[in-house]
């Protein structure tokens, strides 16, 4: 599986950067994030680098399923009642990493539209 040396995830994925970890498997890992949005926020990524979802191939279909199960379960450990799934896309979106992940947002109420 490549990595990208000059991604951040990425560097958590090898270990060289801690994160707070909530789960962890040959496909993907959660973590906190360092800057929540929220009082639950957490970050679901793929050990392999996918730069963004619109860049993510077929092959990854199966991939991103589990990230989204994985998103639940996560949320479900968190014992959120309520939360909000996001994935940026792009800089215009508000993506600032360039690796696919999924933020799982709870823990207060959320208004809609989110932007």
């Amino acid at each position: 599986m490549a990595l990208d040396d000059d991604c951040i995830f990425c560097k958590i994925v090898s270990k060289e950067i801690p994160s707070t970890l909530l789960r962890e498997d040959d496909e993907l890992l959660a973590f906190r994030d360092i800057n929540p949005a929220a009082p639950s926020h957490i970050l679901v990524i793929p050990r392999k680098h996918i730069a963004k979802l619109s860049e993510a191939d077929p092959d990854d279909a199966e991939l991103l399923g589990k990230l989204l199960l994985a998103a639940a379960d996560v949320a479900k450990s968190e014992d959120l009642k309520g939360f909000r799934v996001v994935i940026n896309n792009g800089a215009k979106a508000g993506q600032t990493v360039w690796h696919i992940h999924i933020h799982v947002i709870g823990g207060r109420p959320l208004s809609w539209p989110p932007g």
